[in-house]
């Protein structure tokens, strides 16, 4: 029997403010435990929550960027639960009048677009970090840093049915948020985090299953593993003759698999009601008119826009707006060479040379040693026919290590194009006299043997020889 499965993803992404959402606490990672904190996000009698502008402005922004319809107002909740990271006794959240709902995002799955629909965009605050065993015994501990931190909730409608469709949306709404410049997208420190809802059905009926809950899930190889594993073990369970149970699982990186975590009997545990410490949220016009102002051109607009104006392939056109730091790179270089074929040009050495030495060496685009400037000046080394291509690319290494310009490169390492053609004359002289059975194949039409002519040239001159001009000199001797 043929099932489907129904996907629904919750991302929560800290907000790149400097302080906490509802106190003056830093948010910096990686402090002492139980450092930033005060009497506000501890929770302690008598103290009152102030709301943080910037974390208002910062969700206003995703909330259009992914099409959402903002309320004007809306009103914080308390979410009551009780769990040792969360020193209040409850979160406050939104519940049934968030900021944003009704949106959408169209996603590349593959070669496919698809629409998934984003049910809410609500504001809450973050609960604490829990370590168990971290010193080598079997304790748990507890550091309260990270609560109170801001945060916003994108809840995506059930609209994904794979693996891949999951994966493709959570990368889509992470391109989003680095491109607005309100999260920096680390998932490994915890700044993006994503729950998945997943459910099966038979095909063909509309009707939703029971859905179980996975969490621990910080790289997106890991949400394809885990959600591809929880579907076949639903549909497992299903074709065994049991029911699936509706409960909160976590996802076993070591093993692969998800294991359970805790039941839920009623889906509305929680106990939400209206924060009285807090006045309802009002959304201003004119803060609804400087974050529409402030939007940038979004990673789907922007790639459409490198495909027509630079005529460039999809996959080089999403390689290049990846990160909107790797674009404006891209874009500066394509400015300063001035050639009518730049666009394709510098494509090719961001993407191959460059992008190779910044994996190769851990290192952000951000602090790139080759800057735009130095890849132009590069380029138009080869364009003039100082260097050949071959030479440019051993250049470039130089530059990415020394950060040295490129002129300066050729001319201490003496890599000038050999272009005079008495010099290059005699060596060709020598190598046809030396491969007289390639000289008659050649002449006997095999002609793609001018490539290993060509070849034998630049192994004599170390790659230094005008290929151009050897090939022009290689057909008037072998006609």
């Amino acid at each position: 029997m043929d099932y489907e499965a129904v996907i629904g993803l919750e991302v929560h992404a800290q907000l790149k403010t400097d302080t906490k959402i509802f106190c003056g606490c830093t948010v910096k990672f990686g402090q002492e435990p139980n450092t930033q904190t005060c009497p506000v996000c501890l929770g302690l009698p008598g103290v009152l929550p102030v709301m943080n502008a910037k974390a208002l402005e910062y969700a206003v922004m995703m909330a259009f960027a992914t099409e959402c319809t903002i309320n004007t107002e809306s009103i914080f909740a308390r979410k009551n639960y009780f769990y040792p990271d969360l020193p209040k006794g409850y979160q406050i959240s939104q519940f049934d009048r968030p900021l944003a709902e009704h949106g959408k995002l169209e996603v590349e799955v593959g070669e496919d677009k698809r629409t998934f629909g984003i049910t809410r965009i609500h504001m809450e605050d973050d609960a604490g970090k829990l370590t168990h065993g971290e010193a080598g015994d079997d304790s748990s501990y507890v550091d309260l840093n990270r609560t109170g931190t801001g945060l916003i909730e994108i809840v995506s409608e059930p609209d994904m049915r794979t693996p891949e469709d999951a994966s493709a949306y959570l990368k889509a709404i992470r391109d989003i948020l680095l491109y607005l410049g309100i999260c920096d997208g680390n998932m490994q420190e915890g700044s993006l985090r994503c729950d998945a809802n997943i459910s099966i059905r038979k095909k063909g009926v509309e009707t939703l299953g029971t859905k179980a809950e996975l969490k621990n899930m910080n790289s997106f190889k890991f949400i394809r593993d885990a959600i591809a594993y929880e579907i076949e073990r639903q549909i497992g369970v299903v074709e065994g003759g049991d029911k699936v149970v509706q409960e909160t699982r976590l996802f076993d990186v070591a093993s692969g698999t998800t294991r359970t975590m805790r039941t839920k009997e009623d889906a509305h545990d929680y106990r939400y009601f209206p924060e009285p410490d807090l006045l309802p949220l009002i959304v201003s016009s004119e803060l609804l008119k400087k974050a529409k102002g402030e939007l940038p051109e979004l990673p789907s607009a922007k790639k459409k826009r490198f495909e027509e104006e630079y005529n460039l392939p999809s996959y080089d056109a999403g390689v290049l707006t990846s990160s909107r730091e790797l674009s404006l790179y891209f874009e500066e270089g394509v400015k300063l060479f001035k050639d009518p074929k730049s666009g394709k040009t510098i494509s090719n050495w961001v993407m191959g040379e460059l992008l190779r030495l910044l994996n190769e060496n851990s290192v952000d685009i951000s602090e790139s040693p080759v800057t735009p400037q130095m890849l132009a000046d590069l380029l138009n080394l080869i364009k003039d026919g100082t260097i050949s291509g071959k030479i440019a690319k051993e250049v470039f290494e130089e530059m990415f290590t020394s950060k040295k310009e490129a002129t300066l490169i050729v001319k201490e390492k003496g890599l000038t194009q050999i272009s005079d053609q008495g010099e290059l004359t005699t060596i060709i002289d020598k190598i046809i006299s030396e491969n007289t059975d390639s000289v008659q194949r050649y002449k006997a039409g095999k002609t793609k043997l001018i490539g290993f002519f060509v070849g034998e040239v630049m192994k004599q001159t170390k790659g230094q020889a005008n290929p151009a001009t050897v090939t022009k000199i290689f057909k008037e001797k072998l006609v």
